[in-house]
């Protein structure tokens, strides 16, 4: 099982009953804004859970999608991601959830970082990146405080709940990790 330990956070694999947890942080509006997804139902956060414990056993995992659980109250707080987009380039992809309550404390960055450095010092990346919507302030800070470089503006790039949506895209390379970490 994946356990990644941070200051205030343990990062680790999904279990089938946190399922509760994470349907209290994505069933939200507030959290759904800015995602590909609107709130979940509980039969969606059943399946995501479910199916992030089948990636999890993957011989040869290209997912880790994480539980954020604040290691002071036990309590499930968000998830973080990373997904290898190219392996044989060693690239990888982030993205993260937070529960409203705990938006502001620097629990998305403390859990990015600890997962980004997994993905350099063990995964051995070149490069991993992020993209969110440029309205998503909070989230762009978060990209910015891992020492992410902003790498462009796509304009009408996803078609999300019905509508073009724009994408910002931020990226770090191994060796920026290095010096910056």
């Amino acid at each position: 099982m994946m356990r990644l330990i941070t200051e205030r956070l343990l990062l680790r694999d999904f279990e089938l009953d946190d399922w509760p947890a994470l349907h209290d942080v994505e069933s939200r509006p507030e959290v759904a804004r800015y995602q590909s997804f609107e709130p979940r139902t509980v039969a969606e956060s059943r399946a995501y859970v479910a199916g992030a414990c089948e990636e999890a056993k993957q011989e040869t995992r290209e997912t880790y999608d994480l539980a954020v659980t604040l290691v002071s109250e036990d309590r499930l707080i968000g998830r973080c991601g990373m997904g290898l987009t190219d392996p044989d380039l060693g690239e990888g992809m982030l993205w993260f959830t937070m529960h409203p309550s705990y938006w502001g404390r620097g629990y998305a960055t403390e859990a990015a970082r600890g997962l980004v450095d997994f993905g350099f010092r063990e995964l051995r990346l070149h490069r991993i990146w992020a993209d969110c919507d440029p309205a998503n302030v909070a989230s762009s800070r978060v990209l910015e405080k891992l020492g992410m470089r902003r790498e462009g503006h796509l304009r009408e790039n996803a078609w999300i709940k019905g509508a073009w949506a724009d994408s910002l895209i931020y990226a770090i390379l191994d060796r920026e990790w290095t010096s910056s970490s």
